[in-house]
């Protein structure tokens, strides 16, 4: 599992994200005990975003323009959503399909280069805040993987200033995430420090590749195959 971990994160953390989604996933089939899994997927997703936020706002893959008003108005509504017992898995569907199509759009996208980020209306981002954190409570997740496609469709931000921004929503989600499940800290499995040795490895590698290597339509892909992970996800989950 360690090793599966490690290449999650790289792949993850090359595109903005954390990988609760991949991590789930893994130990879902695995074997990792239910109780244990949403709590270690959390702490990995904290720490892999965590790098991932801090070199991407170094290498000044950000903007805090469009950053505020969606994440402020994201974190209220991920309460809520996360609150409400509602049917999941049918929003686990839709919200896997709707990835699935943005992935596709994503793959077949041959665009090389970003034009310059759009003009972003702030009712519409504040709405569109709401939206994503509404649905990643309601679905279970950080929200990264409804964020970047958003951002690239809207031309809010050009295309590594995606990875940044997607990092610190991640990260705030995660960590509100995790203050709202303390308790279940205490069914951390004894190998958590393992994994997230693996973990902050992986998002060290998988950042510097985002930040150094990566094509603007090398990202898009990358990030195209992490949707379709976090869609068979939902789907199957």
């Amino acid at each position: 599992m360690t090793i599966l971990i490690f290449f999650l994160a790289m792949l993850y953390s090359s595109v903005g994200q954390g990988g609760a989604s991949g991590y789930l996933a893994a130990m879902a089939l695995l074997g990792v005990e239910p109780a244990a899994m949403k709590s270690t997927g959390l702490m990995l997703n904290v720490l892999v975003s965590a790098i991932a936020t801090v070199r991407y706002y170094r290498a000044k893959n950000f903007s805090w323009q469009v950053f505020l008003p969606i994440t402020l108005s994201s974190i209220p509504f991920a309460f809520i959503g996360g609150a409400l017992s509602l049917p999941n898995q049918v929003y686990k569907i839709i919200a896997g399909i709707i990835l699935l199509f943005c992935s596709c759009l994503l793959f077949f996208n041959k665009k090389e280069t970003d034009e310059c980020p759009s003009t972003m209306l702030i009712p519409f981002a504040i709405l569109a805040g709401v939206l994503i954190g509404f649905l990643s409570g309601i679905v279970g997740v950080g929200g990264g993987i409804f964020l970047a496609p958003l951002l690239i469709f809207t031309g809010w931000a050009n295309t590594r200033e995606i990875l940044g921004l997607s990092a610190a929503f991640v990260l705030a989600n995660s960590i509100s995430g995790l203050l709202g499940n303390l308790t279940s800290v205490t069914l951390l499995p004894n190998y958590v420090p393992v994994l997230a040795v693996a973990a902050i490895l992986g998002g060290l590698i998988g950042t510097s590749i985002g930040i150094n290597r990566a094509t603007t339509l090398t990202i898009r892909r990358i990030l195209a195959v992490v949707l379709v992970i976090a869609a068979v996800k939902l789907l199957l989950g």
